[in-house]
């Protein structure tokens, strides 16, 4: 069952699973990038995908990218 995610879930998801805080007020899909500001106080933009699946949810600085295989 496909689960339809609201701003208001999304923030909801974000302070209960992660330091940062979401920025973003409007929705519109799962290919949009949000705003989130980190704990160090950063910004950052990430789709809710990879933020939620990908346990992304810290800035660059913060949590760097995997490097490529």
């Amino acid at each position: 069952m496909n689960k339809r995610w609201t701003i208001g879930k999304i923030k909801e998801f974000v302070e209960k699973n992660s330091d940062s805080k979401l920025l973003t007020t409007e929705y519109h899909g799962f290919s949009q990038k949000l705003l989130f500001k980190c704990s160090c106080g950063t910004n950052f933009e990430k789709t809710f995908t990879k933020f939620k699946n990908n346990n992304q949810r810290k800035c660059d600085v913060c949590q760097p990218p995997k490097e490529s295989r």
